[in-house]
């Protein structure tokens, strides 16, 4: 018997060759090593600043990494740099300490890739990245506190205390602020902390990730006028940066 050739082609031909690459699929090795690279970066930045801390420069670059891999790889990519820093900053430093960063740097790295990659606005990611920032605050506290067996809310009282004592002798008034009020006040402070370091970390984020081909979310008008940035050249670079990736 002999076989036909019409029927041989016919069989290749519904059998195309596939090359073992596929130029439309995200490359996982690429995706790991740079999540497994941004996770360590996220933690040097923590282990330096605290170590030896240069002032409030690095702490605008603690969430930054993190957002970035959402940026680049998604919701899967980023979660999985959150917990590797942690992992690393618990090796190197100790549990609580990685515990520290994890909330709420690490959560906020993640939010505020979230924001960014669906181009929301930076008063819905500064206000969701605010809330986040506030209980990491509090969280903090109570975190230290029951490691030092101090109560450290207590002393942040005492000092709002003593600071409004000053004010009021200053301008000559005889009064004595109530509890209720310093409190509030203490935690207003927080809030106004938190909305201030969102802002930087998204005017520092503005400049780094657009340079790094990931641009974050337009900046409000004013600040476009004060900056004098042009957002016309953010859709080019935002198509060719964004990845086929898990969302939550």
């Amino acid at each position: 018997m002999t076989s036909n050739p019409q029927s041989r082609d016919s069989v290749n031909s519904s059998h195309p060759a596939t090359s073992p690459t596929d130029s439309s699929q995200p490359s996982k090795p690429l995706a790991m090593v740079e999540t497994a690279f941004l996770a360590s970066t996220a933690s040097l930045i923590w282990l330096i600043n605290y170590y030896f801390p240069p002032g409030p420069l690095l702490r605008i670059f603690f969430p930054t990494p993190i957002a970035l891999v959402y940026l680049r790889w998604g919701a899967r990519a980023a979660w999985m740099a959150a917990f590797v820093s942690g992992l690393l900053l618990s090796v190197l430093m100790g549990p609580p300490r990685s515990i520290l960063f994890f909330i709420p740097y690490g959560l906020m790295g993640i939010l505020l890739g979230y924001c960014w990659r669906r181009r929301l606005s930076w008063w819905v990611s500064i206000g969701l990245g605010t809330t986040i920032g506030t209980l990491g605050v509090f969280f903090r506290i109570a975190v230290v506190s029951l490691l030092l067996g101090e109560d450290l809310w207590i002393y942040l009282i005492n000092q709002i205390t003593n600071f409004l004592n000053w004010i009021l002798d200053r301008l000559g008034w005889l009064l004595q602020p109530s509890t209720t009020l310093i409190e509030a006040l203490a935690v207003v402070t927080v809030v106004v902390n938190s909305i201030v370091y969102l802002f930087v970390v998204h005017l520092a984020a503005l400049f780094l990730l657009n340079r790094l081909g990931n641009p974050i979310s337009a900046p409000p008008v004013w600040v476009q006028i004060l900056l004098d940035y042009d957002t016309e050249d953010d859709s080019a670079e935002t198509s060719s940066s964004e990845e086929v990736t898990e969302d939550f």
